[in-house]
This record gives C-alpha cells, structure tokens and sequence, in this order.
C-alpha cells in the first residue's frame, strides 16, 4: 500500500515538482531522497565526460553509465585510449573494477569507497552511489540566508562508516533543484564543495548538466562531471551489472 510519502516522491522523481507544489514541501525525507533519486530511476543510461583539473595538467575520460534503482551502476571508459575499458561494477555494497591492461577484476573493498575515482576529486563512494543520504544520515532543516532554498543538514547515523562529519545540501525551492553539497569533517572544517550548475531536459526531466567537485583544501584541484545525454526507464540487458560485462570489449 502506498504512503502518502511514496507518492510525493514519486511524483517528485518524475519530474512533476511546480514553483507551488515545491513552496509546500515540508517532508524532510522526500527532499533528501529526492536527491539521491535525482539521476536514477528504476533503470538509467548516461554518456558523460570528467574532466580532471589540477594547476599543472588536465584529463577529460568520456564514459557510460548504467544503473538500476539505488542498488547497480556500471561505468565504462570509452576514451582516452589509454583508460578504455576500464570498467567499474556495483552491486548492493559490493564493487569491482575491470582493468584490461592487466585483464584482472579487482573487487575495492569498503575501506576503499571513500578513496579517489581514476585519480578524479570524486570518490568511489560518490560515483557508484553505494551509500545513500536518505538510509545513513539524520536530516534536519537549517537556516539558510536566502529564503528562495531550502538547507539540509545531514549528520551520519552512528552505524554510518564515513570520514563527514556532516553534509549540507541546498536546493533551490522552486524547482527542487540542488544547488550545492559541502561536505565537512569530524571537526567541522568545510573540505570540498559539489555544485550544481546548468538545468537541462534529459528525457522530461530537468537535471543539472554541470557537477563540479571542488577539494576546499586543495588549491586549483577540481574535477567537473558533463552529462551529455540520459535516459531513463529503459529495458537493461539482462547481463549489464555482471562481472561479464565488466570484461567485455566495446
């Protein structure tokens, strides 16, 4: 039986959320899983760059991305040359990645998740989506200084392993767009920023394009993810999160 919680945030997920209907929200937990639904659906498919910054090079890896509800991603590397192939597998809380230089599987173990992706500001946490904001983090409402958004505040359950002492998220009240997340640690110190830039339509639904992780601790590093095409509640292969398809050559 649905709840009346379920059905705002299907709704929400879907796309439907108005300027009016958005004023009206009151429901901590349908905003916070609303962010982490934001690109997910029951299944998903994305073509992305990530392109990687620091003050002396730059990188930009162009990939796919494939999920199924909150539970499977897989990410292939289609370009540069050098990184082609390199695929990485979540499944529940597990997670492998694919390296066809040396053709091994090798499965990251969860003291890992929080450790950089391809050398990139983002972690392997943050990519795969193993953890999620709604199941292990406490929400409550803060006080913005801008009364056109909303500021949450998560702080991590105690059972919650993670290096953030709290995150906080803003999101635009009129279309229930994110804004940005800053993540600060066990001593309260901000340590990096992701934010949101860019609202696009992708299939009917309106995302932000633009995620640029910026490290606040390290000057001139950031990473910027581009979404150039995504889809939603498509049929998967049956076969798309499976240690076969890791290896597969595309």
């Amino acid at each position: 039986m649905f709840t009346t919680r379920a059905i705002v945030l299907a709704w929400l997920v879907l796309g439907g959320a108005g300027s009016g209907f958005a004023e009206e929200i009151r429901d901590i937990q349908v905003l916070v899983d609303r962010m982490d639904r934001l690109y997910r659906s029951e299944t998903s498919f994305a073509e992305l760059e990530l392109e990687l910054r620091t003050p002396h090079w730059r990188r930009t890896l162009r990939m796919k991305m494939w999920t199924e509800g909150l539970r499977k991603t897989f990410v292939t590397i289609l370009a540069p040359k050098k990184e082609a192939g390199t695929a990485t597998l979540r499944v529940g809380t597990e997670m492998w990645n694919y390296f066809p230089k040396i053709n091994k599987v090798i499965k990251v173990p969860p003291s890992m998740m929080m450790g950089s992706w391809m050398g990139s500001d983002f972690t392997n946490d943050d990519l795969v989506k193993e953890s999620s904001l709604a199941a292990d983090y406490r929400p409550v409402f803060g006080t913005p200084g801008n009364e056109a958004v909303y500021e949450i505040v998560l702080t991590p359950r105690d059972e919650t392993p993670t290096v953030w002492g709290r995150i906080v998220l803003t999101i635009r009240k009129s279309d229930l767009i994110p804004l940005s997340y800053v993540y600060f640690d066990e001593r309260g110190n901000p340590m990096r920023e992701m934010t949101f830039t860019n609202p696009s339509d992708f299939g009917g639904r309106t995302l932000p394009a633009v995620l640029e992780m910026k490290p606040l601790k390290k000057e001139g590093h950031r990473t910027v993810i581009r979404y150039l095409d995504a889809r939603f509640d498509q049929p998967l292969a049956g076969d798309t999160f499976s240690h076969r398809n890791l290896r597969r050559r595309r």
